[in-house]
């Protein structure tokens, strides 16, 4: 079978026989190609869902004897970026030994322990809950994914007999339970009872595939989901209308937009009522036929059927009774609109814990939701960062899916709220992330740096990223933006950062900018005023295009980007920061500088007269006043370099040496050097303080402020 002759309409078949045939011969390299390929179509899985196996002779590093091992997808791992050091590798025979050790399913989580006692590479990933699952099997190679297609027959009312049916008998069925040993014992029966089937479908769950290469797995389970998304494609209308028909019509794409962009900061405060939360927005056409439907209001409450769905969005969506047209303006009206709303999912989610909590279970977590419906206009989704965030928004599209599937060939059903607690609050799932690595300090905040496609402005934005904030890069040069862009994604990701072209002097390019922010992330917590340039001449030679332009950027700029975010961290009502960026030149006379000193001058006062105006709305603002950043700096661009060293008496080439040996410390300033002070004041430490001025100049006696 080959490219050629393989067509498939609801998967993508991605097998290049050349690029395989280089592996052949390396079992776990094959593996690793499968997991890529299935992992690469979210119609397949999604990020982190899903686990894949093969099994392979190797020698045993103490007898030196041939013996089987299973390698599988670890504890955390992505099918789609799997590498090796994301496989666990377990002897089989020792793994399926533990049968002996089994107390019942009562005692299940006590196996995950002695699955380490079956691992052949000391070096490979912690097992995960599913090891089991493929080690009772005896196939050479298994995969087990979570595609929309097959869970939602296996979330129908009548999936069990649907899949009989549909597969005259070649795919075996499990009932619901949660994942651990006792399933994988189930699934060895399923297959023991019903010799020559090709796969088991997990109800409410999953699918396993399996093959005797890595090339009949893949194709074996390719050929599975698109028979079940070829039934389902056959079945929609034949009941009547998708959910129930449309109830209401989305706005337009600009109104979804432009209505998104003013309730999310609002939403966000909200959410964020135990820590700083992340937002993502969608509008995505398969959400859009969900939350406009009629049976929106019946589906929703149930909640999710897969374990995968529903630990990342929760029990229910919230959804929110708001016009599409309404005026969202008004950002404490509007928090006051919504809050009961929030009091009662909160007190929904309280007493779902309260009612299924077990004596050892775990404390409550965030009873905030994580996916907010607002009808007509989209979805959006609220986590401890983007790519949580985003990844929710995912898995609950995929949730739809399921629910559109399930519905139009029978009635979708959920988990129990018993057993999706017992999932949520599973010891095991909160020992997994006590083990998660402690949040940066700027985890969950959202930075708009202006300028920052180069010089202070990049340097700001990638230390912010790197203590784990995400950030929105701009710049009016669009060339010199897009390879801020590059750099950005190639070294944190896409999640990292969102793009706007701006202008600081036009209030319609900063309120763009703005709703980036909150369509991206959900609005904005920290703002540095970054942006500038630089004109030094004479009194004389000073005209006054010279003079508007330098406070056009300077000081307006600063006031209007001030002025326009704070409106954004008022509606989130969490606070924020301002860090101004000006210069040793707002507290130092010197030559040749009377437009760009006074402007910093200007800028320098503003900053102050903003702290005592936002202190209430523990909105801080502080100034960082830098000297001399030559490297990869605007500034330097368009005559600033030979305006300073014709005050000075020198050379071009000798500024940097003329900067550093003037300074108390005879120290060249750097980007990273403003930076690091930036993040002095947003990293935690200093979030008592405003209205300070804060030099990074190497020491410029005549700058110190008292």
């Amino acid at each position: 079978m080959s490219v050629d002759t393989v067509r498939f309409k609801h998967v993508s078949y991605l097998w290049d026989d050349e690029a395989a045939a280089k592996l052949a011969g390396d079992e776990v390299a094959l593996l690793i190609y499968r997991s890529n390929l299935l992992g690469a179509d979210l119609r397949l899985t999604n990020y982190g869902g899903g686990n894949t196996s093969c099994k392979a002779m190797a020698k045993d590093p103490l007898t030196g004897e041939e013996t089987e091992v299973m390698w599988v997808k670890g504890s955390g791992g992505d099918l789609g970026t799997l590498k090796k050091s994301g496989l666990a590798a377990l002897y089989v025979d020792r793994l399926r030994s533990l049968k002996n050790r089994y107390r019942g399913i009562e005692h299940e989580d006590e196996m995950v322990e002695l699955f380490n006692h079956c691992i052949y590479d000391l070096n490979s990933k912690a097992p995960s809950i599913d090891t089991p699952l493929h080690g009772f099997l005896p196939f050479k190679h298994v995969d087990h994914l979570h595609p929309d297609a097959a869970i939602a027959i296996a979330a129908a009312k009548d999936g069990e007999k649907i899949t009989q049916e549909l597969f005259n008998g070649q795919i075996g069925w499990v009932q619901w339970q949660k994942p651990g040993f006792d399933l994988g014992l189930q699934l060895r029966q399923c297959l023991d009872e019903n010799p020559g089937i090709r796969g088991i479908m997990l109800g409410s769950h999953g699918l396993f595939t399996w093959g005797d290469t890595a090339y009949e797995s893949y194709i074996n389970t390719l050929e599975v989901i698109e028979k079940c998304a070829e039934y389902l494609e056959q079945n929609y209308g034949k009941k009547g209308p998708v959910f129930g028909g449309q109830k209401l019509e989305s706005a337009s794409e600009q109104d979804r937009k432009k209505q998104a962009a003013a309730i999310a900061p609002v939403l966000r405060g909200l959410c964020s009522s135990n820590q700083h939360m992340i937002g993502h927005f969608t509008d995505d056409p398969r959400v859009l036929e969900f939350i406009n439907s009629n049976d929106l209001d019946r589906l929703a409450p149930m909640g999710t059927s897969c374990p995968d769905h529903f630990l990342r969005t929760k029990i229910s969506p919230l959804v929110l009774e708001l016009g599409i047209s309404e005026d969202l303006s008004d950002g404490n009206a509007l928090k006051e609109r919504l809050q009961p709303a929030f009091e009662s999912y909160r007190k929904m989610y309280s007493d779902y814990y309260e009612t299924c909590k077990h004596p050892n279970s775990p404390a409550i977590r965030d009873a905030n939701p994580v996916v907010i419906i607002y009808p007509g206009i989209g979805m959006f989704t609220f986590a401890k960062d983007k790519q949580t965030a985003r990844v929710a928004s995912e898995f609950y599209t995929n949730a739809i899916n399921v629910m559109k599937g399930a519905e139009a060939i029978s009635e979708y059903t959920s988990l129990p709220h018993q057993e999706a607690f017992n999932i949520e609050y599973w010891l095991l799932e909160e020992a997994k992330l006590q083990r998660m690595p402690k949040p940066k300090p700027l985890t969950g905040k959202i930075a708009l740096i202006t300028g920052s496609a180069g010089g202070i402005g990049k340097a700001i934005a990638r230390k912010f990223v790197e203590e784990g904030a995400v950030v929105i890069l701009n710049d009016m040069n669009a060339e010199r933006l897009q390879g801020a862009v590059e750099e950005f994604k190639s070294k944190f990701g896409k999640d990292s950062s969102a793009t706007a072209v701006l202008d600081v002097t036009k209030a319609e390019q900063i309120e763009e900018a703005l709703n980036v922010a909150a369509l991206a992330f959900g609005g904005v917590d920290i703002v540095v005023n970054n942006a500038g340039l630089s004109i030094s001449k004479s009194i004389e030679d000073h005209t006054e295009k010279d003079w508007d332009l330098l406070y056009d950027v300077l000081v307006k700029g600063q006031f209007l980007v001030t002025q326009a975010a704070v409106k954004i961290m008022k509606k989130q009502g969490t606070g924020g920061d301002v860090i101004n960026i000006v210069s040793k030149n707002s507290l130092v006379s010197g030559p040749n500088n009377a437009g760009y000193g006074s402007a910093k001058a200007a800028q320098l006062h503003l900053s102050r007269l903003n702290a005592a105006e936002l202190g209430g709305d523990r909105i801080r603002v502080n100034v960082v006043n830098p000297d001399a950043v030559i490297s990869d700096s605007n500034i330097w661009a368009g005559g600033w370099a030979e305006g300073r060293a014709k005050a000075y008496g020198i050379t071009v080439e000798e500024l940097p040496a003329f900067y550093a040996k003037r300074t108390l410390l005879n120290e060249t300033i750097l980007p990273d050097d403003i930076a690091n002070a930036c993040f002095a004041f947003v990293g935690g430490l200093l979030h008592k303080s405003t209205g300070n001025v804060l030099n990074v100049d190497g020491g410029v006696a005549m700058a110190f402020v008292r």
